[in-house]
């Protein structure tokens, strides 16, 4: 029914995730990380608990970044060998730029958990609307360094905290491909008041 995009402005068209461990430099300098950063903090947020946090982590700290996730890694898994490891090491050290968003809901708070975790995934996904604007590609990963409690702790998250996901930012090294997109009418219907 409705899978021509030539009607969306090419912005929303032509966005895509790049793999983060083929981003190369350069990434967004001070001032195009700030308005990237102020754009994800534009994103809906009922009662206005800005239910989120952001922590880069600048180039200069990504291999404490990595000690912090092989120390965590270790602590749940001693007998981790070499290759894991090594996973732990490219994690943190790829793309240009890393943006860890922390969905930092307000316990006691009339706004249910939901829609302050789906702020969260938005502020995230704002994050990659704002870097594709900013002329970058953006990645959002989760995996392991996502869900480990000693990782979070070190990110300042507290026990009610989660990691909404890690963003890196970065130009692409090639172009990116298209990736197969769900079937608009297969996820799409209109309801007609009967079940």
């Amino acid at each position: 029914m409705f899978n021509d995009l030539s009607t969306l402005p090419s912005f929303f068209a032509t966005r895509r995730s790049g793999k983060p461990r083929d981003m190369v430099a350069p990434g967004p300098d001070e001032a195009q990380l700030e308005a990237i950063l102020g754009s994800a903090m534009r994103v809906p947020d009922h009662g206005k608990l800005a239910p989120w946090r952001m922590i880069v982590i600048p180039a200069g700290q990504r291999g404490a970044f990595a000690d912090l996730l092989k120390s965590a890694y270790l602590a749940e898994k001693p007998d981790a060998g070499r290759l894991e490891l090594e996973a732990m090491d490219q994690f943190a050290n790829q793309a240009p730029c890393l943006v860890v968003v922390l969905s930092t809901p307000v316990v006691g708070s009339k706004i249910p958990l939901w829609e302050q975790q789906l702020s969260a995934g938005a502020a995230c996904m704002q994050l990659l609307n704002a870097t594709h604007a900013q002329g970058f590609v953006g990645g959002w990963l989760t995996g392991w360094p996502a869900y480990n409690a000693n990782v979070k702790a070190a990110l300042g998250g507290s026990a009610d905290d989660s990691i909404a996901g890690y963003i890196f930012i970065g130009s692409p090294s090639r172009e990116l491909d298209e990736r197969p997109r769900p079937d608009y009418d297969a996820i799409v219907t209109i309801w007609n008041g009967a079940n």
